[in-house]
Formats: structure tokens, C-alpha cells, sequence
């Protein structure tokens, strides 16, 4: 079976739509950094259409920090990979063209410094997941401990981590009297470009004041709020996009109609007209943030933690068991709508709807397990601002305490069968050694849980009102199973 490349484009069947203006004459003007499965499903998309719309040199170089998978995926394929978006009444499939070169940090890094330091990248863009900025969960401030960043602070001309990397390319920047390029992070952070601008600067503090005082001074940051599904793509996946196109992907993606993405119009060196196809360009991206961390977010963990519990492999799973579906339909309704402020116009009931018809999507096979991934560094940003705002109002918080009571069994690395969990996240090890020796105990495992202050904060790890609703939780969970555990 041939595959995807700029030679076989003209061949693939007339149902596969195309990039519509010639790649070779665009420039580059992004890098970004982490190029999986979301970047090519959100962004790439969004840039694709912009270059098909007006042209202009705002191609993307992605570039992979640690795996080299996506380089071996699209390198053979000139950067071309299908975005293919499914429901239950079919597929749109298409190719996207807007990353030119994927570059694999480990063995090009001094391209990708000369990428980065040119006047003409103008916008340098992240989506390396919440672990990915080294940033305590509890205060926002730069790990300064953690290995990683402790190397790029020994060996700063030749970092590894996304942080060391854009500090080292304003450096040059800097030195070469080159205007710096705008820093837009695309993960789901509170106040994300915020986020990123503090440890950004936390790092280069320790490293060059005056060049901490010149980031401070002249790069923006600007916030942004990013929604689409995408599932990790299977091998069924990747031959039912081959029977669409005819060849083979090996980069291909598959994800959902619905798509979202708002930006703060805040950008240094000019940026790609986005907003001309489907992106919201707006002061402020507080409002929407906040509305999807907890109302999409949120709900998203709490089904893949009692979902894999419960034996589930899908979020679309969960949704036709009854008990799930109506314990995450009265979390968000009664327990996270309260504090939700939304945007003027913003119909939040209805986008609590059309969230629930999306996670039951039964075409998008998204694994609970790759949810799941990373709870420590999720957990702040999606469930535990909402635990706090409910505690001070008074109200009830015995679903929350459930959630994260299923987290801490999920976490320990063994299911409520006795079987072995494949735990992904930055506190793996301290999670086996602190938990799984006390799964006889729930009053002990959720001491040890809530007293890792770095997940909870001081004030939660103290609040006995939060601390019963989590031990009640882990009782209730450990006699009944996490169905009947939801019939609170």
C-alpha cells in the first residue's frame, strides 16, 4: 500500500479534501512545541484554514521533545497527515498541510535554536500537557527541584524541557537584537498563558536576571482556551482511515465535529488571521476557560476514574451506564454549575447538553486510561478550584470526595479486582510506595493521599469537611464498587 506523501495527493479520492494552496510557497513563522495528537486535531487545523483562506508564511515546524514517533509518522510523509472527524451519521475526512517539517529535539537541536531565534518565526506554540511546565499544581511556581529542570539550569545552552528551550531561544533572540516572538500555550492550564509566563520567568531568573527583566518587559504571553476530543489513535483506526484515503497515514487522527478555540488578542509580531475561520479573538479568555475546565474537564475525569474502575474502556461507556450518566449529569447540574460564572450569552445548560452528547459520542473510542494520565497535575486545574468554592459556600461535597477518592484507588495501581493499573504520571513512584501498601485501610490511604500538599494544598489537605467527603468516598467505593458507589 503506498503512502501519504505531496506525490500521491492528486490521487486520493475525490471524497478527501486537500490543501488548497501551494505548501511549497508558504513560510514558516510557527514552531511548535509537542506535536501529538491534539496540535494536528486543534491548531494545525486552524492554521491549515488560514493558509488556504489568505496564504501567508505561517506554515508550522513542530517539533517532538522526548518521543520521536510523530518525526518517524510525518517525515516520509512531507508533514501531510488526514484529520478525520466522526459521528453517528459518518466521517469528514481531509488532509491538513500546514506543518511543513518535524523536527525531533533530541537530535536537531541546533536547528531548531536557529528555527527558533529567526526573525521570521514569530509565534512559538505548546501543547506539552499539564507535566510538561515542571509547575507546582498548588502555587503555580517553576519545580526548581525536579532533575529535569535542575539540568537545564547546569547545561542552559542545551535544554530539554519546553521552559529551557524558549528561554534559551529569547536569549539569542535577545543577543541577535531580534524582537521576540509571542509564547502561546495551548494546554488546558487555568490562565494558561499566565501560567507559562511565571515559570518562563522563574527559570530565567535563576539563570539571567537582565534576561528575566527583558522577558518581563517585552514577550507576550497571551491566554488561550482550546476544546476538541481527540482519542489516541488505534490500529482499527488507522486502517479505516487507510480504506478512506486509499494509502496509508501513519499520522493520521481521529477526532470529533465539535471544535473550539478562543485566544487573548495579545501578539507581539503579528499572527495568522485565525478568527476568519472559526476562532474566537477576544480580550478576555477567563470566562470560557473557566467554564470548560469545569463543566468539560472535570466531568471528563471523573468518568475515566469511576469508568476504569467500573471495568469501562470508553468515556462512551460510562455514558450508557445509567448510574454514571446520571452521577456526572447531577455533578455538573447541582455541584459545578453554581460556580460557574459564564460568558453574556453563554447558554450553560445547553453546553452541559452538548457535553453530554459528546462524551456518548459512540464513534470516538477515548480511552479512560489515557484520561487518566497525569491526575496529579490535572486534579488542581479541573476539580479541586470547584471543591474549594463549594466548601465556601457551605454546600455538600460528597461527589467531589468520591472522585477523588476513585483517583487515589486508581492511582495506588491496583483496581478494585486486585488487577495491576499501568499508572502514567509525574508522582507514580510516591503514589506505589505511599498507597498501595494501605488499600486494606481507607481511612490511612486517604491520609496519605490529602497530605501531599503539592496536589492538594494546605488548605484541603486540613479542611475536615473535604477530608471526610474523600475517606467516605474511599469507604463507600472499597464495600459497594464504583457503581453503586454513585448512588450517593
Amino acid at each position: 500500500m503506498k503512502r501519504l506523501s505531496s506525490a500521491v495527493l492528486s490521487d486520493l479520492p475525490e471524497r478527501v479534501s486537500v490543501p488548497a494552496y501551494d505548501r511549497a510557497a508558504v513560510g514558516i513563522g510557527i514552531v511548535h512545541l509537542g506535536i501529538g495528537a491534539f496540535h494536528r486535531a486543534h491548531q494545525a487545523v486552524y492554521t491549515d484554514d488560514v493558509l488556504a483562506k489568505h496564504g501567508g508564511d505561517w506554515a508550522i515546524s513542530g517539533v517532538s521533545l522526548r518521543s520521536k514517533t510523530v518525526h518517524d509518522q510525518l517525515d516520509p510523509q512531507d508533514g501531510l497527515f488526514s484529520v478525520t472527524a466522526l459521528d453517528g451519521e459518518g466521517r469528514d475526512c481531509r488532509i491538513v498541510g500546514s506543518v511543513k517539517e518535524v523536527i525531533f529535539a533530541p537530535d536537531d537541536k541546533l536547528r531548531l535554536f536557529d528555527l527558533m531565534a529567526a526573525p521570521t518565526t514569530r509565534i512559538v506554540s505548546l501543547t506539552v500537557t499539564e507535566k510538561g511546565y515542571y509547575r507546582d499544581p498548588s502555587t503555580g511556581a517553576l519545580l526548581t527541584n525536579d532533575p529535569a529542570i535542575r539540568a537545564d539550569l547546569v547545561n542552559v545552552d542545551n535544554p530539554a524541557t519546553a521552559v529551557g528551550l524558549i528561554v534559551r531561544a529569547l536569549k539569542l533572540r535577545r543577543a541577535a537584537g531580534t524582537e521576540p516572538f509571542t509564547v502561546l500555550c495551548c494546554d488546558n492550564l487555568p490562565a494558561n498563558g499566565a501560567a507559562l509566563r511565571q515559570v518562563v520567568l522563574d527559570y530565567a531568573r535563576l539563570h539571567d536576571s537582565d534576561l528575566a527583566a527583558w522577558i518581563e518587559e517585552t514577550v507576550r504571553f497571551p491566554s488561550t482556551m482550546v476544546d476538541r476530543i481527540v482519542p489516541a489513535t488505534t490500529e482499527e483506526g488507522l486502517a479505516a482511515v487507510e480504506s478512506q484515503l486509499d494509502c496509508r497515514d501513519e499520522g493520521a487522527i481521529l477526532t470529533e465535529p465539535f471544535t473550539q478555540w478562543v485566544i487573548e488578542d495579545d501578539f507581539s509580531a503579528g499572527r495568522p488571521a485565525w478568527e476568519d475561520v472559526g476562532a474566537m479573538l477576544v480580550d478576555d479568555v477567563a470566562p470560557f476557560e473557566f467554564a470548560k475546565l469545569r463543566l468539560l474537564n472535570g466531568p471528563h475525569s471523573t468518568l475515566a476514574y469511576l469508568g476504569y474502575l467500573a471495568g469501562m474502556e470508553y468515556v462512551s461507556d460510562c455514558m450508557e451506564n445509567s448510574s454514571l450518566r446520571r452521577f456526572v449529569d447531577t455533578l455538573m447540574r447541582e455541584d459545578i454549575r453554581p460556580t460557574v460564572t459564564a460568558p453574556e450569552g453563554f447558554d450553560v445548560d445547553g453546553y452541559i447538553d452538548a457535553l453530554q452528547a459528546r462524551f456518548a459520542n459512540p464513534e470516538l473510542h477515548h480511552r479512560c486510561w489515557q484520561i487518566a494520565m497525569d491526575g496529579s497535575q490535572k486534579l488542581p486545574q479541573r476539580l479541586l478550584g470547584t471543591v474549594r468554592d463549594r466548601l465556601k459556600e457551605g454546600a455538600s461535597v460528597a461527589r467531589f470526595g468520591l472522585v477523588v477518592a476513585a483517583w487515589i484507588r486508581y492511582a495506588s495501581g491496583v483496581d478494585l479486582d486486585g488487577n495491576t493499573i499501568d499508572v502514567r504520571d509525574p508522582f507514580s513512584e510516591r503514589f506505589a510506595e505511599r498507597f498501595t501498601p494501605l488499600l486494606s485501610k481507607p481511612e490511612a490511604l486517604a491520609e496519605a493521599a490529602l497530605s501531599m500538599t503539592e496536589i492538594f494544598g494546605k488548605d484541603l489537605s486540613e479542611d475536615a469537611t473535604f477530608r471526610t467527603a474523600v475517606t467516605d468516598g474511599l469507604k463507600k467505593l472499597f464495600a459497594d464498587g464504583a457503581i453503586a458507589a454513585t448512588e450517593l
